[in-house]
């Protein structure tokens, strides 16, 4: 049934070399910017340092006020959000170009075996730095039983 399916590139295209002349031609006219999953998502990185986890999340641009920290049972939630500072008649008369881009961008991620009353989240520079201290891994206790 799989093979049945087919994909987008498969699909002759008539436009597809006329727009990719297009491109090479005249260029993108605001870069690679738009073609890049960078208006949805945030780069992440995340480091195992024995023991905790550092999550390191590029956010440049963004006062620490607009970033939103939401832990909700194993999965923690890192929100940021940018607002125009142009108005609608600034449009008009001043701006020659925006490309800056404003919206709200999120990331979760699953925090199982993470101790989440102890994370520390510090913002400097563009960057957040989350320190996820693991849970200590507790033995099973043994007890005896008593007879009836």
């Amino acid at each position: 049934m799989f093979g049945l399916t087919r994909r987008n590139q498969d699909i002759y295209n008539p436009w597809r070399e006329m727009e990719a002349f297009e491109k090479a031609f005249f260029g993108a006219p605001f870069g690679h910017f738009f073609d890049t999953p960078a208006l949805v998502q945030f780069r992440t990185d995340v480091t195992d340092e024995g023991d905790h986890y550092l999550l390191e999340a590029d956010l440049p641009g963004f006062e620490k006020k607009d970033i939103t920290l939401d832990i909700r049972d194993d999965t923690l939630t890192v929100r940021a959000e940018r607002r125009s500072k142009v108005e609608e008649k600034d449009k008009k008369d001043k701006v020659v170009r925006m490309e800056r881009s404003y919206g709200s961008y999120q990331r979760s991620f699953d925090i199982s075996g993470v101790d989440a009353d102890k994370i520390k989240a510090k913002y400097v520079d563009g960057v957040l730095r989350l320190t996820l201290p693991k849970q200590e891994k507790r033995l099973p206790e043994g007890r005896r039983l008593e007879i009836e």
